[in-house]
């Protein structure tokens, strides 16, 4: 999997401040919306909401991957923020979540969908991944962090 292909540079935010859980995924809804037209951010913020439901998201060491199929989405979609302080997410570790990578797929894309979420989940259990994508300070930087695991 190749993030570059999942994530742009306008669905990448770094540090950003005063968030809860749900104001994080409403942030992450809004920020698909906003750069893919036709997309409906209450829809998505509905459909992350009710993933986390289910069970926790967060995956352990302050990750957490938002994740939904959504009709009308014709290729898998992802939003990368980092929090300035760290947030209760009931992640499996206990630990607070500060980087949320969200991602939707087609509602139909079932073997995709758990690869890719797979492939995420492999990336961001790297330390070294992770601290890099901590240590950039803007959008800009937290996305050629994101990417370089592409390459790496």
């Amino acid at each position: 999997m190749q993030i570059a292909q999942i994530l742009s540079p306008e669905r990448t935010l770094s540090r950003i401040e005063g968030v809860s859980k749900k104001r994080a995924l409403e942030i992450l809804a809004n920020t698909i919306a906003e750069s893919i037209p036709g997309m409906d951010a209450d829809e998505i913020f509905r459909r992350l909401v009710a993933r986390e439901k289910l069970g926790s998201t967060g995956i352990g060491h302050g990750i957490a991957i938002p994740h939904s199929r959504l009709p009308g989405c014709e290729a898998t979609i992802a939003a990368l923020i980092t929090l300035k302080a760290p947030i209760d997410f009931d992640a499996i570790d206990g630990e607070p979540v500060d980087v949320l990578f969200a991602m939707l797929v087609p509602d139909q894309a079932n073997d995709e969908h758990l690869h890719t979420l797979a492939a995420l989940a492999g990336a961001l259990n790297e330390s070294a991944y992770r601290q890099t994508l901590r240590d950039a300070d803007s959008g800009q930087a937290l996305y050629a962090a994101a990417i370089a695991h592409d390459n790496g």
